[in-house]
């Protein structure tokens, strides 16, 4: 059944009074606080309606009503404005994401804890789980008298190193030529198609500096291995537990403990991932989540986009009474200047 406007105007006022002071709203508090040029019977009888329909619920017999999650639904879907970014808000967003390391995943952990921060909601990652990146360039080099050290960027600017011993010790020279070799054949191809044939390409290339019966080949050979597997993993970073217990919902400390428990497990927090869709930032409301310890919660996700084919998600979970405006522009404005941010894109202020 199609809502009128006015009910629309009031399931709008209640979700965004109950957002701001967590209080049942009555058909009093909205003629006060919300200046509604309608008297409070007729409020009422909206709201007595809106309950009917199952947008609103009624906690207790005297009591105001709250936001169901169809409720809420519908707010996101229809009747919430566009949050428009402070001036302060964008600043403290792009001081927090100026590029101040190479290593991925120490800025995505800066990056988590600083949503969570800002929100005050546990925040969570997901990083990219594909190994559909490209090699930019190998750096191999000795690192005192008894090892060398391999070095590979990739082509969404994770620097990722290893240090190796080997018996004999390869030469400065050695290092430099299969350095050489290693530019030439391995540069340019997605890491999984980086198989054997390419592999027997640049050992043919470096020649001795391969080293005895290509130790130090497959050293390097060895380490492109352990790059892959860890890119096909998908990370979680978790940051901001403890503002669950910071929102009234969350007094019950055995429904706390609930949470908390699921959110703890890696492995149930990987399915926390993007719907499909077209849209920047994603909301589960409630019931939407298919786990039962969030169906008192929402997850709100959006996704960051690092490289060719690499895409990470961000997100958070809280109550289900959320700012849902406010947080769709922050964590659409925060995961594309995340983005920008892991791509090593300097221009980053602008």
């Amino acid at each position: 059944m199609e809502l009128s406007p006015r009910k629309k105007k009031i399931l709008r006022a209640v979700i965004e009074d109950y957002i701001l002071n967590a209080e049942p709203v009555g058909s009093k508090m909205l003629t006060e606080r919300r200046g509604m040029n309608l008297s409070p019977a007729t409020i009422r009888n909206e709201m007595s309606g809106l309950e009917a329909m199952g947008y609103l619920e009624q906690p207790h017999t005297s009591a105001g009503r709250v936001p169901s999650p169809k409720g809420y639904r519908l707010y996101v879907d229809e009747l919430m404005e566009e949050h428009r970014l402070t001036l302060a808000e964008v600043r403290t967003i792009n001081a927090s994401l100026h590029l101040r390391i190479q290593e991925l995943d120490r800025l995505v952990l800066e990056a988590t804890q600083f949503l969570s921060s800002l929100t005050q909601y546990t925040a969570y990652t997901l990083t990219p789980s594909t190994s559909d990146v490209r090699l930019i360039r190998f750096e191999l080099f000795l690192a005192g008298a008894d090892a060398f050290v391999v070095v590979v960027v990739t082509d969404a600017q994770a620097v990722k190193n290893k240090v190796a011993r080997t018996n004999p010790l390869p030469t400065e020279e050695d290092l430099q030529r299969l350095t050489a070799a290693l530019n030439r054949h391995l540069v340019g191809p997605l890491l999984r198609e980086i198989g054997e044939e390419l592999l027997k390409k640049a050992r043919r290339d470096a020649g001795p500096a391969a080293g005895p019966a290509g130790v130090y080949m497959a050293t390097v050979a060895e380490f492109l291995d352990e790059i892959r597997e860890a890119l096909d993993r998908r990370d979680v970073v978790l940051t901001g537990q403890s503002h669950i217990l910071g929102h009234p919902e969350y007094r019950d400390i055995l429904k706390a403990r609930r949470l908390l428990e699921y959110l703890s497990d890696r492995r149930e927090m990987t399915r926390l991932s993007m719907p499909e869709s077209s849209a920047p930032v994603r909301f589960v409301i409630g019931p939407e989540n298919v786990a039962e310890q969030l169906h008192d919660t929402s997850v709100v996700m959006a996704s960051y986009h690092i490289g060719e084919n690499l895409h990470g998600l961000i997100g958070v979970v809280g109550p289900t009474r959320m700012d849902y405006a406010k947080l769709a522009s922050r964590m659409a404005y925060f995961a594309e200047r995340l983005g920008r941010a892991l791509s090593g894109d300097k221009d980053i202020d602008e």
